[in-house]
């Protein structure tokens, strides 16, 4: 018994302290974090999956319609910045997105990376907004739409209140 008491209080003070203010961690030469850590208490809002924006409902094609990945992918961060803004947040507050991508047939019929990853640097680890979301950028053989290039849902962590 002395000895799991022992044990169990070795593994209390080995244990982290909980942070006092958002942490992203990762290499500063990133463009994303490895990892979020917020402070107990912190209230978060997660966005649904998120879609792009019809851009031209008689195109004949995809890219007509939506758009490329790129374009898509610009659509969707527009549309969370807008989600965000109801609630007072802004992309500034984003600690993490989880995307989506499909197929697109236009890059040998495998999900564009680069398009979505150069939406990404247009509002994130820039000099306009420098937070590092972490991330997860995962390939999906389809969405709800097929005209869908991406989907992405966003998670936002409210600021400290004074």
């Amino acid at each position: 018994m002395k000895k799991l008491i022992l044990l169990l209080a070795t593994a209390a003070l080995l244990r982290a302290a909980a942070p006092t203010e958002v942490i992203l961690t990762g290499r500063p030469d990133w463009s994303i974090a490895s990892g979020v850590a917020l402070p107990a208490g912190r209230a978060v809002f997660w966005t649904s999956g998120t879609v792009p924006t019809q851009i031209n409902k008689d195109g004949k094609t995809v890219y007509e319609r939506y758009g490329d990945t790129y374009t898509q992918g610009v659509s969707c961060l527009k549309n969370i910045e807008a989600v965000l803004a109801e609630q007072g947040l802004t992309l500034k507050d984003v600690v993490y997105l989880r995307v989506y991508l499909t197929p697109d047939a236009a890059k040998d019929g495998k999900p564009d990376f680069p398009g979505w990853f150069k939406a990404y640097g247009e509002y994130f680890n820039n000099a306009e907004n420098p937070r590092k979301t972490a991330r997860s950028t995962l390939a999906v053989s389809a969405l709800v739409s097929p005209d869908w290039l991406i989907e992405i849902e966003a998670f936002a962590a409210y600021p400290a209140q004074p």
